[in-house]
């Protein structure tokens, strides 16, 4: 038959390894070695045997045992992981904790063949598998979901540190005991358990922080040099009675910066950037209204209208067909960050083996971030125009984004205080017992709990009046000239002081677990072991509601007649925090400051503004109104809450086989898994009273608020099926079929409802009085479902060398559409019917078509290389909500054209069609080094707040880098660096070509040194 994988109870050998002294270990390393090795000394052997032995002769020879370390040991291990598995599957393991080769897990992941991640900070967070996005793929952290603070499924890789994880790896086809969640794959991480470790470590490990950037930084939060330190422990221990304990111990501190610059626009996500009429015979609005105006607002008429999308009855087409446009948002700005990142992990793990017939494993994670920044904007504002000038000097490119831009428009130096505080606690507990030779039972309790808080203080100070100016778009972002206006000058900005204190962001996302597993072995030709169990599982997620929705705030006016705007910048004003700002992405000068000559003025002429302190300026307009400086506080009874609970239960049964069919070893499973979910989300929405008037008419009157609470769930069906031919002792062939469910983020349950009345017809009955209902937010949202389908082929020349070739395809079922349907509201204890329309998950298919290639090979120098590759294509389309096409399911199951949209869709959530991740290395002796290259292509990214708008974040190629000298048998020094070509991050909104946003992080240097004993 062909190799088992299968466990079995523990045998007195196993139980005891972990027991044996150095000494011991030693001699038994050498007596394998020396059994290796007997075949190729075979005949000297024999030549020595044919002369006399004496018993003096028996001296003990000293035999040096050589083991491969470094970065060929941990590629062979990925090797091995790939060809043992029965399902499609890559990773990394770690032979000793802290030894996994990444500054952190999302880079650790992006080395595995066709995974990518989304950057944020300068760092790998949200990680992508096949080009699909993370919502699509699902994380378990020791066979446990894991939660996250962001309203949606996929988890923030950052939280957690790289030198505490043993190991980490990808399933990209899943079999039935999987929990399900993941279309387009599972990441797995795992902590190590301290007997079957089997040896006493004591780890320290100190690394320092440079970021040549931040040498350009005078920041108030954080020094030029950061650092983490990392402590690890394990150590076995034997009592009475054969039991035995193993204990795992490991925290870190890490406290680095993180600079980022930036251009940003405004967001697609609310009402602030608009696709404005550019036709110059229309003089009524757009670019060549007649009057100074905002360019979304008609001169005579409507605001906020710019291109309008919906459908004209008369002619079927969108209302400003054939109409130019271009796009313009409220405002653009330069952003300059002061930033703090500073994270204490504490990982723990107990197994204790009471007898060989019982293994118990207690772990826990716990992890505390705060991440802080202090801001410092110049905006300009760019949607109003000069008439005879704005218009009749802009440019564009084929989709309408701007690339010169003249006018009379505000500027502001604003400012923000921000921060984020993250919690993380996971736990867990498993149980297995050897109830026989055969049988193996196993429980798993488990609980996982994120919390986020997001704490923010908003300034600005305005120009009293419009200067002009004009930008020109460079090769990376928008380049000023303004005319007669020094930004440097502080007494620029005396308008409108205003500043804002929120508190938003505070979510919790628990999820407690437990299940039951069985295994019983088989003594078949064919069939190896049956598996099957039981989970149950509570998601809880809830977001806390304010005055401002998600959260709350408290804004303050200047009160001049209590100090003047000038004393109060004055007082808080700093100096720019940073030379060479933005210098790696713009095209010389951010600012050109000329007279009305056009000569350049050196006042106001660089790349700096006036800036303040945010805290000095912020408590100075709240001493003004002799107010108390304090952030707001949140509320759980508020209409902007969110309360959703997910409860499953999953049911599966699974059989592996291990046999020889047509002179081939085989393996691999079949099983199905039954999942039921139930969904109840609590929404509150302000309670109303019906008040009739004395000619009885109608009329509500807010009261109190009132409790609503809808539920929805689903039922589904996954069978999977995994096969492995040993076609030859080097090459395998595999494949997979499954159906993967990925479920809808937990934000886009919640449940949230306002009245539409009609107070116009003297309405003298509630269905007079209502029309209708406006919401966000569906609980009977059903999963995304696909049947997926994966065969492969691979060689494997040597322990050093693959060579495999993946071809996959996933059918999806379910889109996003808007439909209506008729939901029951109780008002002034009667029961109203009345339809709301939201979106659904609709029963359209799609395809995605994928080709995924792992090479890896080293030669005798030393050199060796690793590539993996990943192709995918889909015709999957998700429509932009505002400049889409949009399609409504009216009550009678028409589906009808809502708006003829004037940008294409975007493609699945995360799907980027190329993703590419090399390695060069170089290992002799000691001495090892790599240079690493990861590209993605670009991909839609959907926003938390605002999922259904589009945004697109371009393709990007980064470098990496990583050496090491080990010293001696307990010292190592290493030296590693990400992003050191500083390859920024640009975003575009709506549409590829619209520039929305670039981020330049700069490179990150990492040096230090581990002890190991």
């Amino acid at each position: 038959m062909g190799p088992r994988f299968d466990n079995f109870r523990y045998t007195d050998t196993q139980v005891r390894q972990f027991r044996l002294t150095r000494v011991a270990r030693l001699v038994k390393m050498a007596a394998v070695a020396s059994l290796a090795n007997f075949c190729a000394l075979s005949a000297n052997a024999q030549d020595i045997n044919n002369e006399p032995k004496k018993e003096t002769d028996n001296v003990a020879a000293e035999i040096e045992v050589i083991g491969v370390v470094g970065t060929r040991k941990t590629i062979q291990d990925q090797i091995s992981i790939k060809r043992e598995a029965t399902t499609v599957v890559d990773g990394l393991s770690a032979e000793d904790i802290g030894d996994l080769p990444a500054l952190s897990i999302g880079e650790a992941l992006e080395s595995i063949t066709g995974a990518a991640s989304h950057r944020e900070n300068g760092g790998a967070t949200e990680i992508t598998i096949r080009g699909l996005g993370p919502f699509l793929s699902a994380t378990h952290i020791n066979g446990r979901e894991a939660t996250n603070g962001s309203g949606d499924r996929s988890v923030n890789f950052s939280q957690f540190p790289s030198e505490l994880m043993q190991k980490v790896a990808i399933y990209k086809t899943q079999d039935a005991s999987m929990i399900e969640g993941g279309v387009a794959g599972v990441i797995t991480l795992e902590t190590l358990k301290p007997l079957d470790y089997g040896k006493q470590q004591v780890q320290g490990e100190v690394k320092l922080n440079y970021n040549p950037d931040e040498g350009n930084i005078d920041n108030s939060l954080q020094g030029d040099l950061g650092g983490r330190a990392t402590f690890s422990f394990v150590d076995q221990f034997e009592f009475a009675n054969d039991q035995s304990l193993g204990i795992s111990f490991g925290l870190q501190r890490q406290d680095i910066s993180q600079p980022e610059a930036e251009y940003r626009s405004s967001s697609p996500t609310g009402s602030s950037l608009w696709a404005c009429l550019n036709d110059p015979t229309n003089s009524n609005e757009g670019f060549f209204r007649s009057s100074a105006g905002d360019c979304e607002d008609q001169v005579s008429g409507s605001s906020n209208q710019g291109y309008q999308t919906a459908i004209d009855p008369a002619t079927g087409e969108a209302q400003s067909a054939g109409t130019p446009y271009a796009w313009t948002g409220s405002s653009s700005s330069y952003r300059q960050n002061e930033t703090s990142d500073e994270r204490d992990s504490v990982f723990l793990a107990l197994q204790y083996r009471p007898s060989d017939v019982w293994d118990i494993n207690f772990d826990a994670q716990l992890s505390d971030r705060i991440q802080e920044e202090a801001r410092h904007d110049l905006l300009f504002l760019q949607k109003r125009v000069t008439p005879g000038v704005t218009g009749q000097n802009l440019i564009t490119n084929d989709v309408g984004g701007i690339l010169h831009w003249e006018g009379e428009e505000r500027f502001e130096s604003a400012g923000e205080q921000y921060s984020r505080e993250e919690n993380y606690r996971g736990f867990g507990l498993n149980v297995e017992h050897f109830f026989s030779d055969r049988l193996t039972i196993t429980a798993d309790f488990g609980y996982s709990q994120t919390k986020r808080e997001e704490l923010q203080i908003s300034n600005r100070g305005r120009t009293s009046g419009r200067p002009f100016f004009s930008w020109d778009m460079g090769e990376y972002i928008p380049n000023l000239t303004v005319t007669d206006f020094d930004v440097t000058d502080i007494t620029n900005f005396t308008d409108s002081l205003r500043t804002r204190i929120d508190r938003e962001g505070v979510r919790e996302n628990e999820i407690i677990s437990a299940r039951l597993d069985f295994k019983y072995e088989l003594d078949g030709n064919v069939f190896t072991s049956v598996q099957a169990g039981v989970r149950a599982s509570e998601l809880s997620y809830v977001q806390f509601g304010g005055n401002q929705g998600s959260g709350s705030r408290t804004e303050i006016l200047l009160d001049e007649s209590s100090i003047s705007a000038l004393d109060v910048l004055t007082n808080c004003q700093i100096d720019f925090p940073e030379s060479n700002f933005l210098s790696s992405v713009s095209d010389g000068n951010l600012i050109t400051n000329i007279d009305s000559s056009g000569n350049v003025v050196s006042s106001g002429t660089g790349s700096s503004w006036a800036t303040y302190d945010n805290v000095c300026f912020s408590q100075a307009l709240v001493d003004s109104v002799g107010g108390d400086f304090a952030y707001p506080q949140v509320e759980y009874q508020n209409t902007g809450t969110q309360d959703v609970t997910e409860k499953t239960l999953s049911a599966y049964i699974m059989a592996n086989y291990d046999t020889e069919m047509l002179g081939k070893y085989v393996r691999g499973n079949f099983g199905v898994r039954l999942v039921d979910t139930d969904v109840t989300s609590i929404g509150f929405r302000n309670s109303f009273d019906v008040v009739t008037d004395e000619l009885g008419v109608l009329s509500l009157v807010t009261g109190d608020s009132l409790e609503s609470i809808t539920g929805g769930g689903y039922t589904e069906i996954l069978p999977s099926f995994n096969l492995v031919v040993d076609y030859s002792d080097d090459i395998l062939l595999r494949s997979g079929i499954y159906r993967g469910m990925s479920r809808a983020n937990p934000s886009d349950m919640s449940y949230s409802r306002t009245f539409q009345t009609d107070d116009d017809v003297a309405p003298t009955s509630l269905a007079d009085l209502f029309v209708g209902v406006n919401g966000s937010g569906n609980p009977n949202l059903k999963p995304l479902m696909s049947w997926n389908y994966d065969v492969a082929v691979e060689w494997y020349p040597n322990e050093d060398s693959i060579f495999a070739l993946s071809l996959y395809y996933k059918q999806f079922q379910g889109g996003f559409q808007q439909q209506t349907v008729l939901e029951d509201f109780t008002v002034d204890g009667q029961t109203v019917t009345l339809p709301i329309t939201n979106s659904v998950t609709t029963e359209d298919s799609s395809d995605l078509y994928g080709l995924e290639v792992s090479a890896a090979y080293r030669w005798d120098s030393g050199i060796g290389i690793k590539l993996g590759y990943n192709y995918a294509d889909t015709d999957f389309e998700f429509e932009d909500s505002l400049y889409g096409d949009t399609y409504i399911t009216d009550l009678d199951g028409t589906t009808r054209q809502l708006t003829e949209g004037i940008v294409p869709p975007g493609s699945v959530p995360g799907f980027s069609q190329h993703v590419f991740s090399g390695q060069l290395y170089y290992q002799i002796g000691d001495f090892d080094t790599a240079l690493i290259y990861k590209y993605r292509s670009e991909y839609f990214q959907p926003y938390t707040s605002n999922g259904t708008r589009l945004r697109y974040v371009d393709e990007v190629g980064v470098w990496e880098a990583r050496a090491s000298y080990k010293i001696n048998k307990h010292l190592k020094a290493k030296v590693e660096a990400i992003n050191l070509f500083s390859a920024p991050k640009s975003q575009d909104y709506f549409v590829q070509g619209n520039l929305g946003e670039v981020n330049d992080y700069g490179p990150q240097l990492f040096a230090g040194i581990s002890l190991k004993y």
